[in-house]
């Protein structure tokens, strides 16, 4: 273990953001641990894998001391508001141990998980009724995307210069038949498979969608809106490269998302928005769920401008999650809502009649994460669930 002390004591208030930003100082991190003096941070210990004993103390030091001083020491967090909050009957307790030993579960490689039922069907059922609500609530147009989205579009949402440690990038051999050979050569009898993409591959021209409402950026990029306002949905495969945070159920590499995409005036992004909080929380409440939804932010990574748009995203309430309890001390945000003002409309290039750039919001679902919180409060056993969901799931 290597204890490293920070340049400047960092208040215990912004112990979340120190903390999931940790490992990705160095892919040599395995485990972290804050060390703490008072209502402060002073250290953080660190442990490295093994195999890379020449680690240097300087340089991992120097590694997190760039991250705190870019991305933690000048953000401003307040006690998150609260714009809803239901309780419900009953304890919370976690269930993925007995996902797991029933086979309803199955871990197949880190931040990747395997599920059967009646997982999928509780799923499935959490998606109807979102969608259900969505369309009678806003008419909204559903699309199914492709899994891919072209690299230039994800550029254009800034996710590069926001994100980087989440980007997971498509690769390819080159096409050239010279380029075959020689992959086939290098990987005979068991030889290098990163060595032989690295000398034959190539062209990273298309991502992993991180979220589904880029892909309708993309579609309606460059032009006019068709309507006035529009609302679209689809549901859909998105991907973060959580490297070691990935635990159970609540941060996967690939997970499930119903997305809803709001196009047009602020007024009616706005209002949109806030009918489907509104319309969420009834949901929320049917399921016999209790939670809460607050003012939230997004994890900024190494960007210039990282501490000041946490800041100003919180300040202006332009995000807010669901959050829905796992245990006694631990939840998860199983929902978003987001406001992007003209962010999007903009560098999309897309336009409202009057030659604007629209405005734009969205919200997403993250389906895995919706059902595991309702496994978590009603159980692995249908026999258990309220008999309006067991009936829709398990008839």
């Amino acid at each position: 273990m290597t204890r490293i002390p920070l340049a400047a004591p960092v208040p215990a208030t912004l112990a979340d953001e120190l903390a999931k930003r940790v490992y990705f100082v160095s892919d040599t991190i395995t485990g972290f641990s804050l060390v703490r003096s008072g209502d402060e941070i002073t250290a953080v210990d660190v442990t490295t894998r093994a195999a890379a004993g020449a680690v240097d103390p300087g340089e991992l030091a120097r590694k997190l001391h760039l991250v705190v001083a870019n991305d933690v020491v000048g953000q401003r967090l307040v006690e998150p508001k609260v714009v809803w909050r239901a309780a419900a009957p009953g304890a919370v307790r976690d269930v993925f141990g007995e996902l797991l030993a029933q086979g309803a579960a199955t871990e197949a490689g880190e931040g990747q998980i395997a599920l059967g039922e009646p997982v999928l069907s509780l799923m499935d059922h959490l998606d109807r009724e979102i969608r259900a609500l969505v369309m009678e609530e806003f008419g909204a147009r559903e699309f199914r995307y492709p899994t891919l989205i072209p690299s230039d579009a994800l550029r254009r949402t800034g996710y590069f210069e926001s994100f980087p440690q989440l980007l997971m990038f498509v690769s390819r051999l080159h096409g050239d038949a010279d380029a075959y050979r020689g992959f086939l050569d290098t990987i005979a009898d068991g030889g290098d498979l990163s060595e032989g993409l690295r000398a034959h591959g190539g062209g990273f021209d298309h991502c992993l969608p991180p979220t589904m409402c880029f892909h309708t950026y993309h579609q309606y990029a460059d032009r006019p809106l068709p309507s006035g306002s529009l609302v679209v949905t689809s549901r859909g495969k998105s991907f973060r490269h959580e490297s070691r945070y990935s635990r159970s159920l609540e941060r996967l590499w690939d997970f499930t998302i119903r997305e809803i995409v709001f196009l047009g005036s602020p007024e009616f992004v706005l209002g949109a928005r806030t009918r489907l909080m509104e319309r969420t929380y009834a949901l929320v409440e049917s399921l016999g769920l209790g939670g809460r939804c607050e003012v939230a932010g997004d994890p900024f990574f190494l960007n210039d401008a990282t501490a000041a748009r946490a800041w100003s995203q919180r300040l202006l309430e332009l995000k807010y999650e669901l959050r829905l309890p796992l245990d006694g001390e631990r939840d998860v945000a199983v929902g978003s809502f987001n406001y992007h003002e003209q962010l999007f409309g903009k560098s999309f290039g897309i336009r409202s009649s009057t030659d604007e750039a629209v405005f734009t919001g969205c919200a997403g679902f993250g389906l895995e994460r919706f059902a595991y919180a309702f496994l978590c409060r009603h159980g692995v056993d249908p026999a258990d669930w309220p008999a309006a969901v067991r009936e829709a799931v398990a008839p």
